[in-house]
């Protein structure tokens, strides 16, 4: 979905169209990104029988309520003769909370409005269920949008069978990361600083190697502009051979943290992909080689610092070259963002690669 732009204005009792609603349900869904897994970010919006708002909802941290289920219970008996907009297929079976196909059934919803079909054997089918209870059901709807959206790392899961994995560099405008003496922070604005932050937020682990902890001693949590921690921590994940200090920052309470000896790119993707859908790879080079090198590279997030131009030392990537041209990882640009001075360029994989 196009960014930045404004959500809608979205109060109880507004009235809005069904791309108008499934935008506002992306960003309800948006909120609650990072918080879901292994379950996916789901958000709804409940309208009455006369076409207002009258519930609002996204998905719960596993164990809770579904996105279907939190705006069911703020719209009440309003729901009933009314219509239901949600990002993906409600599901179909019971696990640990009922099936949402049911739940907008007994509430008498008319009409569900959806933007993706459920990829999974186990919860598919809510659309048919839906049906053969006399509810209208329209699918699609912003299909390309939501599927670019918070949905995204969960649906590449389904697909792969594997979480999504999204390398982050910060550089100056000739690729560097690090001056020759060994220097790499604020490479970059406030602004885009910030931006990392917030980023942060909404993934379920971050991964360095051993060499980052030793050399940068990072936190890796996300944080408000007060530096305050924000809600929602990620995993901090820390892979090698090395041995940790232990009055290491990334030890601290502040966020859980795993340590997972050995270099192995794949195994370490394989035991994250039980739990995490969404995996942000903020390692120095050589890991960033490791992951290019295995094929595990999804996603790239440059933050690109224009003002700074160093003409020398390290380089974002290191090892897991491609020894010709034709042998590169392509990528095809989906977002440019200004941040103060600097630029934010997000590139996907291109499908088949």
């Amino acid at each position: 979905m196009t960014r930045p732009q404004p959500a809608p204005q979205w109060p109880l009792g507004a009235r809005l169209d069904d791309r108008e609603a499934m935008f506002v349900a992306v960003e309800l869904s948006r909120a609650v990104a990072g918080r879901t897994s292994p379950n996916p970010a789901v958000g709804a919006l409940v309208f009455d029988s006369d076409g207002r708002v009258c519930g609002a909802g996204a998905t719960a941290p596993p164990g809770g309520p579904h996105a279907e289920a939190a705006a069911l219970a703020q719209a009440g008996a309003r729901a009933r003769g009314g219509t239901a907009v949600v990002t993906l297929e409600p599901c179909d079976h019971t696990g640990r909370t009922g099936p949402c196909s049911r739940a907008l059934i007994e509430a008498g919803i008319a009409r569900v409005v959806f933007a993706i079909a459920d990829p999974t054997a186990q919860a598919s089918g809510g659309a048919e269920t839906l049906r053969r209870a006399g509810v209208e059901v329209v699918g699609g709807v912003s299909a390309a949008d939501v599927e670019a959206g918070p949905l995204r790392p969960w649906l590449h899961r389904q697909r792969t069978g594997r979480a999504e994995v999204t390398l982050k560099i910060a550089t100056t405008i000739d690729g560097r990361v690090a001056a020759p003496d060994g220097t790499s922070r604020w490479i970059t604005g406030e602004t885009a600083r910030a931006e990392v932050h917030e980023r942060r937020a909404r993934v379920d682990a971050i991964l360095v190697g051993t060499g980052t902890v030793l050399a940068d001693d990072p936190a890796l949590t996300a944080r408000n502009p007060d530096g305050s921690l924000r809600a929602h921590q990620p995993l901090r994940v820390v892979v090698g051979d090395r041995p940790v200090p232990a009055g290491s920052r990334i030890l601290d309470s502040a966020a859980r943290t795993l340590v997972i000896p050995g270099h192995d790119p794949a195994s370490v993707i394989e035991r994250l992909s039980a739990d995490c859908c969404d995996v942000q790879v903020e390692g120095g080079p050589r890991l960033a080689g490791a992951f290019l090198a295995a094929d595990l590279v999804d996603r790239v997030e440059q933050y690109l610092a224009p003002p700074a131009l160093l003409g020398d030392g390290q380089l974002a990537v290191a090892g897991g070259g491609a020894l010709s041209i034709g042998d590169a990882l392509r990528l095809r640009r989906t977002a440019v963002r200004a941040l103060g001075d600097d630029l934010l360029l997000t590139y996907d994989r291109v499908t088949g690669q």
